[in-house]
């Protein structure tokens, strides 16, 4: 035993990425779910990891698969299926199984609000979710069968048929069954119910016919498919007026799962990292460096969803299979399962994407998706991280908004440095966004005090449920009127030149940078009294060479008391 765990932790340094350096951003989605991002720069190259942390379901808060154009048939982009629920809720996505590129069919299990839509794949890992929020991982296995006027007989669901075999097809496949090579037959169920696993269906053959497929799916019903010594079996044992009896199977039986996706494999176990689950994956998909998705729980119940960007060389190669799963036992994930990776993974939030899929036009459509969705107030992050209302048109207003979607009493406030209350919206409010203008000035036109400030929104919905969401901003008026001349400047040939003011004594750091931001040039670093003051470039990098041509900005930050104030000018340099 000693020496098997010897052996697992030397893989996991082994195969781990080695991590020389690493940055972060975080920042909140929605209230009580944050994003992460973290760069580690090991010595395969960058690894970008995208991290949503969520609550555990339960509440205002859910987590459930969701089926793209609400079909198996088909496939939709991430960013599409949380904007066609985003007005009913705010959500944040990953990718989720594995699926047929021309059909959009799911490789494994799908069950959404307890009705299998899809069956398991018996050698790869499903995710459960019961009512209380708990992710179940396990290796599930599926048997159908129907019975007629005959003996029973074995079926699959939603799958094509066998040469001599038969397939149950329920509303989730689509508006009618799939073409069929000539001599099929197919028999229409009426009154068929929801095809809940490990439950006895029944319906009666209202139609059935030889046919080549393309018959309608009726909406209280499902249609039979059987082909070669089914189809015969199926003509003389489901006439017109049959009660026909289906059964679908699920071992182990499952019982409490909600609702579950397939994927695999399972990535952490028991809180340890799974080196090799043996489950049906080919060693090249588990080994190779490549853009990787995993769903795990925490020990409180927390989800973590996560998205490793890869096969983008300089500034991110992915991760294999294994340092996945040790990147799950570092986020203090107790149990995690891989998901569809390589140019499905990707991460989104209320219909924007947040990671950078590798998918050629940026987004891959995919199958399916689980979604976690907020039904409590959300106020997005504020227009303006700084206001600053000093008449240089530059962030002179605040935009404030926040979204509610139930019937809610809602009451906004604004809370400044002297921390009282000034309301700025409240009542009854039907579900909608709601923008609300902020000046920084009071009723009376005068200014409000500089520092921090806090927008908060509380609201009670109609169920009685209470939810808060706060974002934060400061209001500073230091820093104003950047001026860069000329605007077009000759590099070498004197220098171009930022001028601005200051309202208040600061730290002040100007630098040049490139359009997209990249630093190559510190210009000033000082303490800086109230006045107008100016800066210098000679056009020339920090290591002395001379710069390119391209568009460059000024950057001028002013940090005090009332916190830090950035301004930019762009420009443009040519030799």
């Amino acid at each position: 035993m000693a020496r098997r765990l010897a052996l697992a932790a030397a893989l996991a340094l082994a195969l781990a990425p080695s991590a020389h350096a690493q940055s972060q951003k975080r920042f909140v989605l929605m209230p009580g779910v944050q994003f992460t991002r973290n760069v580690e720069f090991t010595s395969h190259g960058p690894v970008v990891v995208n991290i949503v942390n969520a609550p555990k379901p339960g509440g205002l808060y859910s987590l459930h698969p969701y089926l793209s154009n609400g079909a198996i048939v088909g496939r939709q982009p991430l960013t599409d299926m949380e904007k066609s629920i985003s007005g009913g809720t705010t959500v944040a996505g990953i990718n989720g199984d594995l699926f047929d590129a021309t059909t959009g069919d799911p490789a494994g299990v799908l069950i959404r609000q307890g009705v299998l839509d899809s069956p398991p794949v018996a050698q790869r890992s499903s995710t459960g979710i019961d009512a209380a929020g708990n992710l179940h991982l396990g290796r599930i296995r599926f048997s159908g069968f129907w019975k007629g006027t005959g003996q029973r007989r074995s079926l699959v669901l939603n799958q094509a048929p066998g040469a001599n075999g038969v397939a149950l097809y329920t509303r989730a496949w689509g508006p009618t069954t799939p073409p069929f090579p000539t001599g099929a037959v197919e028999a229409v169920l009426s009154g068929f119910p929801d095809s809940r696993p490990n439950t006895d269906l029944f319906g009666t053959v209202s139609a059935i016919a030889q046919t080549s497929g393309g018959t309608g799916i009726p909406g209280n019903g499902a249609v039979l498919v059987a082909r070669g010594a089914g189809a015969s079996h199926l003509a003389a044992e489901a006439p017109v007026g049959t009660s026909v009896f289906v059964r679908l199977t699920l071992t182990p039986s499952w019982g409490g799962i909600v609702d579950a996706l397939g994927g695999g494999p399972v990535i952490v176990s028991k809180g340890r990292p799974v080196f090799r689950a043996n489950e049906i994956f080919s060693t090249k998909y588990l080994f190779q460096r490549s853009p990787r998705a995993a769903i795990g729980q925490r020990a409180d119940g927390r989800i973590i969803l996560v998205a490793v960007d890869g096969d983008q060389p300089g500034y991110s190669v992915g991760m294999t299979n294994f340092e996945l799963a040790v990147t799950m036992k570092q986020l203090r994930c107790v149990t995690a399962m891989a998901l569809d990776g390589g140019q499905s993974a990707t991460l989104a939030f209320d219909g924007n994407v947040l990671n950078e899929p590798s998918a050629p036009n940026g987004e891959r459509a995919i199958s399916d998706a689980l979604l976690v969705t907020y039904d409590g107030v959300y106020a997005p992050d504020v227009a303006q991280s700084v206001l600053s209302p000093n008449g240089d048109s530059v962030a002179d207003t605040q935009t404030l908004s926040y979204k509610v979607v139930r019937p809610s009493n809602v009451r906004a406030v604004l809370v400044g440095p002297d921390r009282a209350e000034r309301v700025v919206d409240q009542g009854f409010r039907s579900p909608g966004t709601y923008t609300l203008a902020w000046t920084g000035l009071r009723g009376d036109g005068t200014p409000e005090p500089e520092g921090s400030w806090r927008f908060t929104v509380t609201a009670t919905d109609n169920q009685g449920r209470e939810s808060r969401a706060d974002r934060t901003f400061s209001l500073n008026e230091t820093l104003a009127a950047l001026a860069v001349t000329p605007p077009d400047y000759a590099l070498g040939q004197g220098s171009a030149r930022a001028t601005f003011t200051l309202a208040h004594p600061a730290k002040v750091t100007a630098t040049v940078e490139t359009a997209s931001g990249i630093v190559i040039r510190r210009v000033m670093l000082r303490d800086l009294e109230v006045g107008t003051w100016s800066v210098s470039w000679n056009g020339r990098r920090d290591s002395g060479g001379l710069a390119f041509g391209g568009r460059y900005q000024f950057r001028v930050s002013a940090t005090n008391a009332f916190g830090k104030a950035d301004l930019v000018g762009p420009f443009t340099a040519h030799r």
